[in-house]
């Protein structure tokens, strides 16, 4: 194989490669050889053809069906040869590799008294590539902060690029950004997405004065970093729970701001289930950041302050809310990034 492809995919993707057994590691290699940038996903079905996802279409490796060997051989790789190490993800559904990319599993599940044991006779794999996006939440983070950050929930279905853009806001918050001073956060990173931390160690670039709790539920982690690590900036990704809501409304209490991001469809959809009604009934969050299917994965739909105001249609520098000049609405094209 040449040098040259080797440098177009990179690490990362030497990472997800070796998951494959070689005929169909390297069918994948020929399919996406100039698109490496561009894949969200590597969908991998027994008896069917692989499935590549790109940001902008899908294509199909149809003389590749894998088999049950093949899965054995994937799942081998997923638990280095030791399932007793995945005992935990199996029950969960998912698989955090190196990296922070996500294989998600589906086949015939094991239960005991009602409760998911474990997943067996796996046949199914969904490789979600993490991508970092340096610059990626550059043109809407002055929408949360005035003179300081504020409460911000992210919404959107999955593949939108939530977790890229926290990442980025991340980065950016910790590291300071035009006359943003560089804040204190900390990251409770309970499926190892955001940073994709390699033994403790994030991957990701998160900013120098960012610390991270990796693998960590987040209800104990949020508490643990608020009592050890001081954080002006509390991050978490995919709130929903009601443990989760608990724990977000004891650091609001107790003064550190929240940025998160949760799965939903719209504003609306949120504010019916059970689980969030504390969120909602006591104004927690100040800014909504919506994104949809429809635009290209981090691309912002809407930006909604706590009356449902949605900041995108307003132009230039406007009353109690961003402080910023109108010339970087112009140059930075703040509904698209």
């Amino acid at each position: 194989m040449s040098n040259k492809l080797l440098l177009k995919r990179g690490h990362a993707m030497e990472e997800i490669l070796r998951l494959f057994p070689e005929r169909i590691r390297q069918a994948i290699d020929h399919k996406a050889a100039n698109q490496w940038g561009f894949i969200q996903e590597i969908r991998f079905r027994i008896q069917q053809p692989v499935e590549l996802i790109f940001d902008d279409h899908t294509e199909w490796i149809g003389h590749v069906r894998p088999d049950r060997k093949d899965s054995l051989f994937v799942v081998n790789q997923l638990s280095e040869f030791s399932l007793y190490r995945m005992e935990d993800e199996l029950r969960e559904g998912y698989v955090t590799i190196e990296g922070g990319h996500r294989v998600g599993l589906s086949g015939k599940v094991n239960t005991m008294h009602g409760q998911v044991k474990a997943i067996q006779h796996i046949a199914s794999f969904n490789i979600r590539i993490a991508k970092q996006k340096i610059g990626a939440a550059k043109s809407f983070i002055p929408y949360l902060y005035r003179n300081h950050y504020v409460n911000t929930l992210l919404i959107g279905p999955p593949q939108t690029g939530k977790t890229t853009l926290i990442r980025d806001i991340s980065r950016l918050i910790g590291t300071g950004w035009g006359n943003a001073r560089a804040r204190k956060v900390c990251i409770v990173d309970e499926r190892s997405e955001i940073a994709g931390s390699k033994k403790g160690i994030p991957q990701h670039e998160l900013g120098v004065r960012t610390d991270v709790m990796d693998a960590c539920p987040k209800k104990e982690g949020m508490m643990m970093m608020i009592r050890s690590m001081s954080p002006e900036i509390l991050i978490v990704d995919e709130i929903g729970s009601t443990s989760d809501a608990q724990a977000l409304m004891e650091a609001v209490n107790a003064g550190v701001t929240v940025i998160c991001t949760i799965h939903g469809e719209s504003l609306m959809e949120l504010k019916k289930r059970p689980s969030l009604q504390p969120l909602f009934e006591y104004d927690v969050f100040e800014r909504f950041v919506l994104l949809n299917r429809d635009k290209r994965p981090g691309d912002i739909h809407r930006i909604y302050n706590q009356k449902e105001e949605n900041l995108l249609t307003k132009s230039g520098g406007f009353k109690d809310e961003v402080d910023w000049r109108a010339s970087f609405y112009r140059h930075n094209n703040a509904d698209r990034i």
